[in-house]
């Protein structure tokens, strides 16, 4: 059953109730959502639920009618994010697990695992104990596969998971790998169950070769009851009457799944198809499908595997696939997940973790464009003299360095005065869950026209900036220099140090007078832009685990969200509805389309977040008038 606790219950009450439950047999669970919080009670025994909603605390009581309980969404109505080391796996990530399909030798893992972490495999996977068909088939190496899986991953800075296939092996192999595998063979093998169960460790449980999804469900139930609540569901094809390939992968099951569990949803086309060239295909229909990652069969020469050789790709197809994945990811709201490419050299049981390391050192700041850019200058305001900026080309290239690990932190324009939304930001925003925006800057652009050291106004014949640049001082350029042609260039600080690089005293750029100053440049004229209420307004973004450390240096006031809400009429005022009625001061509103699904809108917006938990209370309302909503940050807007 579910018991929902009042907004107002004490922990004394919530002791009380946890204790009269245990006392009659149930196991207990509480879940604080960001609604309600709420005990599961799970147990063979009956009870009248009268005796429950009686309670001091309790406001009401909701039987479960899945035979599953803990697994079930009437239990929790969020997704679970499992934690494997430091990658997360569930909500809007694809994690990518690749490896071979058994450990052969410590040259060959080192060497697979280099590769697939190069094309952004985030977990390693390889097999130690093999359960095969044949007793004369290859078996595995074992414990000493199992080292040799562990040294590739410390040396790669990647979680690894194996399949465990005897209780007799649970113990032993809690200390070399950071998530166990049951494979479809032993997915109702109750007392492996149990076992694994009770490590509290994450477990990557493969749906059985006929098994229904209740089944499956059930399984992981008997995982969860037992003690780990870090389950990740994997589909893997089911045997039916068709022969073509190895099993039938059941793509249907995923969204089926979704709506049934709180719990992540991964594939593995590889012992589904049996069949290298059908990998890639249905690995994305998998991704198409909703899953949250997937778990790939990669060898260096397949030819000579000792196991499935036929279904591993080749690391050049693997790398191929990733690309392919990115690209498929925003259309289907997702993102690959990341894991930082700063790996130590050596992990020992008191070695701090690559965030970690990350921390220790001075800040690197990704920001878009060339040093002097108006972005550095953001950047500088925001983080201290120790921290080092860092020049990316393209606004992607910002959320790529934050995402891997280059940067801690990232600065991007999201709105011009006079040029309004910056868009490209807005769609990296949304189609890269693991970043948050955490911060706000806001800078004064003040135009100059600047050119090399001598240089004289009237010979200036090129004028170089970026298009905005050139757009925002076109009444300086067609009054005080008509003869000049303006040239479109990718950044302001970066047509400055173009113009610099030619030699040229007939060039010219317009940039910021610290682009000028960087490349030792001369501002033949200063403040050209035709509005002086020029201001770009910055967001500082960062992955999950960095957000909180940067949000503590001031109380947050400000929440940027994105939503969609269904094709019918007061939809949208449905939704703006419930920001007026909780207070909440709305400060931006624009539509953008969703990449890959034509005429179908989502919304960005900026609000307050109000007092006394306002905001919290309206996201609860706004996820039943939203078909989808994903709140992008919070933080301190700046005034």
């Amino acid at each position: 059953m579910i018991i929902v606790l009042k907004q107002q219950a004490t922990d004394i009450q919530k002791d009380r109730i946890r204790s009269f439950l245990k006392e009659r047999g149930f196991k207990v669970k509480e879940i604080v959502g960001k609604e309600d919080t709420v005990i599961g009670a799970v147990g063979a025994k009956r009870i009248d639920i009268r005796e429950v909603e009686i309670l001091d605390g309790v406001a009401s009581v909701i039987p479960i009618s899945k035979p599953y309980k803990l697994a079930s969404r009437e239990l929790k109505k969020e997704d679970t994010i499992v934690q494997v080391g430091n990658v997360k796996i569930g909500g809007n990530r694809i994690a990518v697990m690749a490896g071979p399909c058994a450990v052969e030798s410590r040259d060959q893992i080192l060497s697979i695992a280099a590769k697939v972490r190069e094309a952004g495999a985030v977990i390693l996977r390889g097999g130690a104990f093999k359960p095969r068909t044949s007793p004369y088939s290859f078996q595995g190496l074992g414990e000493e596969g199992l080292k040799y899986l562990k040294e590739a991953g410390e040396k790669f800075g990647m979680p690894v998971t194996t399949e465990v296939v005897s209780t007799a092996d649970v113990e032993m192999m809690k200390d070399y790998i950071d998530m166990y595998q049951i494979g479809a063979r032993n997915m109702q093998n109750f007392e492996l169950l149990k076992a694994v169960g009770h490590t509290g460790m994450p477990v990557l449980l493969k749906r059985g070769l006929c098994a229904t999804i209740e089944e499956w469900l059930m399984a992981a139930e008997y995982l969860m009851a037992n003690g780990t609540e870090q389950v990740v569901l994997c589909e893997r094809g089911i045997r039916t009457f068709e022969r073509a390939t190895r099993n039938t992968l059941d793509c249907s099951a995923i969204p089926v799944v979704q709506k049934l569990t709180h719990l992540p949803v991964i594939g593995d086309p590889s012992h589904a198809t049996g069949l290298r060239d059908m990998v890639a295909p249905m690995s994305l229909a998998i991704v198409a499908s909703g899953a949250s990652g997937l778990i790939v069969e990669v060898h260096d020469h397949p030819e000579k595997a000792l196991s499935d050789g036929p279904q591993s790709l080749y690391p050049d197809q693997f790398e191929k696939l990733m690309r392919d994945i990115q690209a498929l990811g925003p259309v289907v709201g997702k993102s690959l997940e990341r894991i930082p490419r700063i790996i130590p050299a050596s992990l020992g049981s008191s070695a701090p973790a690559a965030s970690e390391e990350m921390m220790a050192g001075p800040l690197t700041i990704a920001f878009q464009g060339e040093f002097g850019a108006f972005s550095e200058l953001a950047v500088r305001r925001v983080f201290d003299e120790s921290s080092v900026a860092l020049p990316c080309k393209k606004f992607s290239d910002v959320f790529e360095s934050v995402m891997d690990g280059t940067a801690a932190y990232g600065v991007v324009p999201v709105e011009n005065t006079l040029g309004g939304t910056i868009n490209d930001t807005l769609d990296l925003l949304n189609s890269h869950p693991g970043i948050e925006v955490v911060g706000e800057q806001q800078v004064r652009i003040i135009h100059n026209l600047i050119a090399l050291p001598g240089a004289e106004f009237e010979k200036i014949t090129k004028v170089y900036s970026h298009p905005q640049g050139l757009a925002q001082c076109s009444e300086f350029l067609e009054t005080q220099m008509p003869w000049a042609q303006a040239m479109p260039f990718f950044d302001t600080a970066g047509a400055v140090a173009f113009v610099k690089n030619q030699g040229d005293p007939t060039l010219a750029a317009i940039a910021g007078a610290p682009a000028a100053k960087c490349y030792s440049m001369e501002i033949l004229r200063e403040g050209i832009e035709t509005n002086p209420r020029n201001y770009t307004r910055f967001y500082v973004i960062s992955r999950e685990e960095r957000a909180a450390a940067f949000r503590s240096a001031a109380p947050v006031d400000r929440a940027s969200l994105v939503f969609s809400v269904g094709d019918q009429p007061g939809a949208l005022f449905a939704v703006l509805e419930i920001l007026s009625k909780h207070g909440l001061n709305m400060k931006k509103l624009e539509s953008r389309p969703i990449p890959g699904k034509p005429w179908e809108y989502s919304f960005f917006v900026e609000t307050e977040l109000g007092k006394d938990g306002a905001f919290e209370q309206a996201l609860g309302q706004l996820k039943t008038a939203c078909t989808s909503i994903r709140v992008l940050g919070t933080f301190t807007a700046a005034h």
